[in-house]
């Protein structure tokens, strides 16, 4: 399975591709596409040229990021590996509070 991922140029935020096209800045509710539905999603994004920047696709399940760039795209779900009481990781630390 894939999914697309991009970063909004507004703010420069990680967001992925969702079921209704929208762009969702949460994993759990991005759209997970066939290898052969992939590539049309990816062009779906590509047609937003002034909302992301380098939109991709990436292997994933339904748990996260999988494959080669597991680690990477790992980072880029949850924030830096520094700072934790800034940004996502921050937030995700309330969360669980």
């Amino acid at each position: 399975m894939k999914a697309v991922t991009a970063n909004r140029l507004s703010d420069g935020a990680v967001v992925w591709l969702g079921a209704d096209g929208a762009l969702v800045e949460r994993f759990e509710a991005a759209a997970l596409y066939t290898d052969e539905d992939a590539p049309a999603a990816l062009a779906s994004v590509f047609a937003q040229p002034t909302v992301v920047a380098g939109a991709y696709l990436i292997e994933a399940n339904a748990q996260g990021p999988a494959g080669r760039e597991a680690l990477r795209e790992t980072i880029r779900l949850n924030g830096p590996t520094v700072r934790r009481d800034l940004g996502k990781q921050a937030e995700a630390q309330d969360e669980r509070l």
